[in-house]
């Protein structure tokens, strides 16, 4: 059975009085991808944001309830946010490469870590790289600007940032929808490939990729978890009537 990583209780958001988030108890383990599925606005990417506290960074955003990372609240006085974000890192819809380097990109990080030794930092951005599927790529552009990369190389360079900082979680929020399919399919076959090693949270619209990938998927609407399970028992055979909908295309 694998060990819970992250669990939330009664997980409350408000943006000023409008509440986006209405108690959600959920609870993701070690090594596993979970999906956060559907409509536009029913608080999946929002959720996805409480689990390294980035919902801090917006104004007028009220939380309540707990998020228990390794057994201890993050939202509790001693947590320091620089150092959750390195251990539960971020990819964004848009790719995001800082205007540096490729190699600058991936040690970021690491320097921020005080790791300074040149053989250590080589060893880490190949490891980092190939681990993101992208060294063959980059290995001869590593000090070319991130931003001449195509999208889905860029993608895959922020994959290789977070991975540098060697995190135990890493959450996805739409990594894919900027991206090509084929650019879109190598993006999935990396997550496939760390799988096991990392714990990933993914937010999709895509319905194919949340049934490809995940091991468990949880669908929202209207800021309520309407149900969580195992990604076959979501798509074979939801027990709400709301999620058969969505998935079947009825609404959404």
């Amino acid at each position: 059975m694998a060990e819970t990583i992250i669990s939330t209780k009664d997980l409350h958001l408000y943006y000023g009085q409008n509440e986006a988030l209405k108690g959600i108890n959920l609870t993701l383990s070690e090594g596993e991808i979970t999906a956060l599925i559907g409509p536009s606005g029913c608080g999946k990417s929002t959720f996805l944001r409480c689990l390294n506290r980035m919902n801090d960074l917006i104004p007028d955003v009220t939380t309540t309830g707990s998020v228990l990372y390794k057994g201890q609240d993050i939202f509790g006085p001693k947590t320091d946010t620089v150092d959750l974000r390195k251990e539960i890192g971020m990819v964004f819809q848009q790719p995001n490469p800082f205007p540096f380097s490729v190699y600058e990109n991936i040690t970021y990080g690491l320097k921020l870590k005080g790791v300074k030794e040149k053989n250590q930092l080589d060893q880490i951005v190949e490891e980092s790289l190939k681990a993101a599927s992208v060294w063959d790529d980059v290995k001869d552009k590593l000090h070319n600007s991130a931003l001449a990369l195509s999208g889905g190389q860029q993608q895959r360079v922020c994959i290789a940032r977070v991975l540098a900082v060697n995190p135990d979680i890493i959450l996805l929020d739409e990594p894919t929808s900027a991206l090509d399919p084929v650019s879109s399919g190598k993006i999935e076959n990396t997550l496939l490939e760390l799988k096991g090693q990392y714990t990933m949270v993914i937010v999709t619209h895509n319905m194919s990729q949340a049934s490809r990938i995940s091991d468990k998927t949880a669908f929202f609407l209207s800021g309520d978890l309407i149900e969580f399970n195992d990604t076959k028992k979501i798509f074979l055979d939801p027990q709400e009537k709301q999620t058969d909908d969505y998935i079947s295309g009825r609404f959404g």
